[in-house]
């Protein structure tokens, strides 16, 4: 695109806004909507994090219907970064339009993005970084996709809540990363729970109980702080142990069926198997007792996570009730006595139809919803489901009881991204002689 009619797509998205935004006093039209009326109703983005996720979410971003341009990118490290873009652009050709001058390399890249001509940032660096990345990006006026988690700690749930907040105002739309919201088996089957299909909820059961991920070992000349960033999965200060990055999606699902979130936490976890240096300082399993009590009506929640191989292993929920179960990702419900009574249609081959579809389906949404100016608002539902895991970390990381309004209003901050600069900076956390890292201790670790 020349400078020309670049300049022209910004003047004309810009003045039909101000337009819009008077128009619509009178016609009862959405602002946005009306600003992507021209002949060129290009979505720009920029991509902040370029690890696997990331590569992702702008791939499945320019997989929507409509124009879309990736423009600006920007990580910590240059070889994520051009490694993003090359893959990138073999997979969508000229939709991908970053020079070397919108390549942007550091802990300050993020804020170098949103100065660029941008639409829609997608935040997916490690979550540690994500409320003062999404903060950065209301400021700036542009609409977001962040992965989830959106926070790690107490501190960045509550940045997250009012940034969000701040977001509705400004009618900026904002989409987190808990796809199982946009995939329709589950939508159709937890709709039919809460209209009642198995009467009053008692209990309700989440796993997230698998092998676990990659390891990155340290290498020599590396930094403490670079080791930790490659090795992030390990270190709760940029992820949160996988309670929080992977078990979410199970947790948010029960939130969205119970319609509220838990009011109370106790449990237990450990590192039994997974004990090397190179685990950093994450369990290898949780399990934790939510509670729930939305007025005065109790139910349970029986939660497990667990990163050990050879094992039995599942990611999936159930919801039990006074009339009968269901497995919700299946979308299959029984009666009191196991008989199936209901099951989300199958295709042709007998394949349930869309059964798992929503890592693009929520783009297909999200992008739609733009065009159209029906502004999507999940920031505060993603940054709850964020501190329903964190409230389970706690019970597991302490060994003691802990309740919903004690965890999210501590002071707890174990992520204090925005004083780090460079790589040569001390992180949060450091190691010890052996290089190996303090371990939570039940009834010792104070988590308040």
């Amino acid at each position: 695109m020349s400078k020309n009619s670049e300049g022209s797509r910004r003047g004309f998205l810009q003045d039909t806004a101000k337009v819009a935004a008077g128009a619509s006093l009178l016609a009862g039209l959405n602002p946005v909507r009306a600003a992507h009326v021209s002949a060129d109703e290009t979505i720009r983005i920029g991509l902040i994090g370029c690890g696997g996720r990331g590569r992702g979410a702008a791939d499945q971003a320019m997989n929507t219907a409509g124009p879309t341009k990736l423009v600006a990118v920007a990580d910590a490290f240059e070889d994520n970064l051009n490694s993003a873009v090359n893959t990138l652009s073999r997979q969508h050709g000229e939709k991908v339009d970053v020079p070397e001058d919108r390549r942007f390399v550091g802990f300050d890249a993020f804020q170098k993005v949103l100065e660029q001509d941008v639409d829609l940032v997608i935040l997916a660096t490690p979550p540690g970084f994500r409320p003062l990345h999404f903060e950065a990006a209301v400021n700036a006026g542009k609409h977001v996709f962040m992965e989830k988690p959106v926070a790690v700690d107490p501190a960045g749930v509550r940045k997250v809540v009012d940034a969000a907040a701040a977001a509705k105002k400004k009618n900026l739309a904002v989409a987190v990363g808990l796809q199982r919201r946009h995939e329709p088996i589950y939508i159709e089957t937890i709709k039919r729970l809460q209209d009642g299909a198995i009467g009053r909820i008692v209990a309700t059961r989440a796993y997230w109980n698998g092998e676990g991920v990659w390891v990155r070992p340290r290498k020599e000349g590396q930094s403490e702080m670079e080791y930790q960033m490659r090795n992030w999965y390990y270190f709760n200060w940029l992820c949160g142990d996988h309670i929080t990055e992977q078990h979410i999606h199970n947790l948010d699902v029960i939130n969205w069926l119970m319609d509220g979130y838990p009011t109370m936490a106790q449990g237990q976890g450990g590192r039994q198997v997974r004990t090397g240096k190179e685990y950093g300082e994450i369990y290898d399993h949780h399990f934790v007792e939510f509670t729930y009590d939305k007025d005065g009506d109790r139910s349970v929640l029986l939660s497990q996570c667990r990163h050990i191989g050879n094992c039995w292993n599942s990611v999936s929920e159930y919801a039990h009730g006074a009339n009968g179960w269901c497995n919700i990702g299946d979308g299959q419900i029984f009666d009191a006595k196991g008989k199936l009574t209901w099951e989300y249609p199958k295709a042709e081959g007998g394949k349930r139809k869309n059964l798992h579809d929503g890592w693009q389906q929520e783009h297909h949404d999200l992008f739609a919803a733009i065009r159209k100016g029906d502004i999507p608002a999940e920031g505060e539902y993603g940054a709850y489901s964020s501190m329903t895991s964190i409230l389970g970390r706690m019970a597991t990381y302490s060994g003691r009881e802990v309740s919903w309004q004690d965890a999210l209003t501590s002071p707890l901050v174990i992520s204090p991204v925005e004083t780090f600069r460079s790589f040569d900076d001390k992180p949060p956390v450091l190691p010890n002689a052996d290089l190996s890292y303090t371990i939570a201790t039940p009834g010792v670790t104070k988590v308040l």
